[in-house]
Protein backbone atom coordinates (compact mmCIF):
# COMPACT_ATOMS: atom_id res chain seq x y z
CA UNK A 1 0.00 0.00 0.00
CA UNK A 2 1.04 3.55 -0.84
CA UNK A 3 -0.12 6.59 0.74
CA UNK A 4 1.04 10.08 -0.18
CA UNK A 5 0.26 13.01 2.57
CA UNK A 6 0.80 16.26 2.95
CA UNK A 7 1.79 18.27 6.31
CA UNK A 8 2.28 21.72 7.71
CA UNK A 9 4.62 22.88 10.54
CA UNK A 10 8.06 23.83 11.26
CA UNK A 11 11.03 21.44 11.49
CA UNK A 12 13.28 22.91 13.93
CA UNK A 13 16.52 20.66 13.61
CA UNK A 14 16.69 18.70 10.49
CA UNK A 15 18.74 15.65 12.14
CA UNK A 16 16.29 14.77 14.87
CA UNK A 17 14.05 15.30 11.97
CA UNK A 18 15.19 12.13 9.85
CA UNK A 19 15.40 10.01 13.35
CA UNK A 20 12.03 10.59 13.88
CA UNK A 21 11.07 9.48 10.27
CA UNK A 22 13.81 6.91 10.27
CA UNK A 23 12.62 5.00 13.75
CA UNK A 24 8.96 5.60 12.88
CA UNK A 25 9.56 3.67 9.83
CA UNK A 26 11.53 0.85 11.42
CA UNK A 27 9.02 0.73 13.88
CA UNK A 28 5.80 0.48 11.82
CA UNK A 29 7.84 -1.84 9.13
CA UNK A 30 7.36 1.18 6.32
CA UNK A 31 9.51 3.16 3.96
CA UNK A 32 9.10 6.81 4.40
CA UNK A 33 10.23 9.28 2.76
CA UNK A 34 10.14 13.65 2.68
CA UNK A 35 9.61 16.16 0.14
CA UNK A 36 9.83 19.47 0.23
CA UNK A 37 6.21 20.25 -0.94
CA UNK A 38 7.21 23.33 -2.99
CA UNK A 39 8.96 20.74 -5.46
CA UNK A 40 6.26 18.29 -5.37
CA UNK A 41 3.35 18.48 -8.07
CA UNK A 42 0.95 16.55 -7.42
CA UNK A 43 0.16 13.06 -5.66
CA UNK A 44 0.70 11.44 -9.35
CA UNK A 45 4.20 13.13 -9.51
CA UNK A 46 4.74 11.15 -6.08
CA UNK A 47 3.03 8.21 -6.97
CA UNK A 48 4.63 8.25 -10.05
CA UNK A 49 8.25 8.42 -8.61
CA UNK A 50 7.26 5.64 -6.60
CA UNK A 51 6.19 3.34 -9.38
CA UNK A 52 9.22 3.87 -11.41
CA UNK A 53 11.55 3.14 -8.31
CA UNK A 54 9.74 -0.11 -7.12
CA UNK A 55 10.33 -0.85 -11.43
CA UNK A 56 13.57 0.30 -11.47
CA UNK A 57 14.21 -2.41 -8.31
CA UNK A 58 12.93 -5.23 -9.50
CA UNK A 59 14.33 -5.10 -12.88
CA UNK A 60 17.71 -4.45 -11.27
CA UNK A 61 18.31 -1.79 -13.06
CA UNK A 62 17.91 1.08 -9.64
CA UNK A 63 21.59 3.19 -9.13
CA UNK A 64 20.55 3.40 -5.52
CA UNK A 65 20.74 0.80 -2.94
CA UNK A 66 17.67 1.68 -0.93
CA UNK A 67 13.92 2.26 -2.13
CA UNK A 68 13.76 5.65 -0.49
CA UNK A 69 16.81 6.65 -2.73
CA UNK A 70 15.48 6.04 -6.04
CA UNK A 71 12.44 7.56 -4.92
CA UNK A 72 13.40 11.17 -4.51
CA UNK A 73 15.37 10.74 -7.83
CA UNK A 74 12.84 9.91 -9.91
CA UNK A 75 10.67 12.56 -7.72
CA UNK A 76 13.52 15.48 -8.45
CA UNK A 77 13.94 13.97 -12.26
CA UNK A 78 17.66 13.93 -11.45
CA UNK A 79 20.15 11.19 -12.15
CA UNK A 80 22.22 11.58 -9.12
CA UNK A 81 21.20 12.03 -5.26
CA UNK A 82 23.83 14.97 -4.56
CA UNK A 83 21.38 16.69 -6.93
CA UNK A 84 17.97 15.40 -6.12
CA UNK A 85 18.04 15.51 -2.49
CA UNK A 86 19.04 19.39 -2.34
CA UNK A 87 16.21 20.08 -4.95
CA UNK A 88 13.36 17.96 -3.49
CA UNK A 89 14.60 16.53 -0.27
CA UNK A 90 12.82 18.62 3.04
CA UNK A 91 15.23 21.72 4.56
CA UNK A 92 15.18 23.25 7.46
CA UNK A 93 13.09 25.97 5.96
CA UNK A 94 10.27 24.01 5.16
CA UNK A 95 6.74 24.14 6.31
CA UNK A 96 5.04 22.72 4.13
CA UNK A 97 6.13 18.88 3.91
CA UNK A 98 4.83 15.53 1.49
CA UNK A 99 5.14 12.63 2.70
CA UNK A 100 5.30 9.04 0.54
CA UNK A 101 4.34 5.82 3.01
CA UNK A 102 4.61 2.36 1.43
CA UNK A 103 4.15 -0.76 3.16
CA UNK A 104 6.01 -3.86 1.65
CA UNK A 105 3.19 -5.84 3.22
CA UNK A 106 0.01 -4.40 1.46
CA UNK A 107 -1.52 -4.39 4.93
CA UNK A 108 -3.34 -0.97 5.59
CA UNK A 109 -1.84 2.17 6.50
CA UNK A 110 -4.01 3.26 8.81
CA UNK A 111 -5.34 7.01 9.41
CA UNK A 112 -4.21 6.45 13.53
CA UNK A 113 -1.06 5.01 12.08
CA UNK A 114 -0.35 8.71 9.59
CA UNK A 115 -2.03 10.78 13.21
CA UNK A 116 0.81 8.95 15.38
CA UNK A 117 3.63 9.52 12.68
CA UNK A 118 2.80 13.48 11.97
CA UNK A 119 2.29 13.89 15.98
CA UNK A 120 5.95 12.16 16.28
CA UNK A 121 7.25 15.07 14.17
CA UNK A 122 4.91 18.09 15.71
CA UNK A 123 3.23 18.70 12.02
CA UNK A 124 -0.50 18.81 11.14
CA UNK A 125 -2.15 17.07 8.04
CA UNK A 126 -2.79 19.40 5.15
CA UNK A 127 -2.91 17.42 1.88
CA UNK A 128 -3.52 21.05 0.40
CA UNK A 129 0.09 21.38 -0.06
CA UNK A 130 0.46 18.58 -2.17
CA UNK A 131 -1.34 20.61 -5.27
CA UNK A 132 1.23 22.74 -7.35
CA UNK A 133 1.05 25.10 -10.03
CA UNK A 134 3.27 26.92 -12.45
CA UNK A 135 5.46 28.31 -9.53
CA UNK A 136 6.02 25.01 -8.84
CA UNK A 137 7.02 23.99 -12.31
CA UNK A 138 9.67 27.35 -12.19
CA UNK A 139 11.12 25.85 -8.92
CA UNK A 140 11.59 22.43 -10.18
CA UNK A 141 13.54 23.80 -12.96
CA UNK A 142 11.33 23.70 -16.18
CA UNK A 143 11.52 26.61 -18.39
CA UNK A 144 9.18 28.81 -19.15
CA UNK A 145 9.13 27.98 -23.08
CA UNK A 146 8.43 24.45 -21.98
CA UNK A 147 5.44 26.10 -20.00
CA UNK A 148 4.04 27.95 -22.28
CA UNK A 149 3.71 24.59 -25.05
CA UNK A 150 1.01 23.16 -22.63
CA UNK A 151 -2.36 24.29 -21.26
CA UNK A 152 -2.43 24.38 -17.80
CA UNK A 153 -4.49 21.39 -17.11
CA UNK A 154 -1.32 19.77 -18.89
CA UNK A 155 0.96 21.11 -16.05
CA UNK A 156 1.17 17.85 -14.08
CA UNK A 157 2.47 16.21 -17.95
CA UNK A 158 5.77 18.00 -17.61
CA UNK A 159 6.56 17.35 -13.99
CA UNK A 160 5.28 13.57 -14.82
CA UNK A 161 7.49 13.39 -18.03
CA UNK A 162 10.73 14.92 -15.59
CA UNK A 163 9.96 11.62 -13.71
CA UNK A 164 9.84 9.28 -16.87
CA UNK A 165 13.04 10.75 -18.05
CA UNK A 166 15.35 9.57 -15.45
CA UNK A 167 15.16 6.00 -16.85
CA UNK A 168 16.44 7.62 -19.62
CA UNK A 169 19.43 9.70 -18.08
CA UNK A 170 20.43 7.09 -15.86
Amino acid sequence: MIKVIGAKGKIKNIDDFLEKICCFAKKNNLMIQAFDAELVFSKNHILSAVEHALRAISRKTNTTNSLEKEIILYASGERQLKLAIPKVGVKLRNEKIVFVLVNNKNSLISNNMIKDFLETLCLVRDDKVIQGNENTLRRFGIKENEIKTVMKTKYENLILEKVAMVDIIK
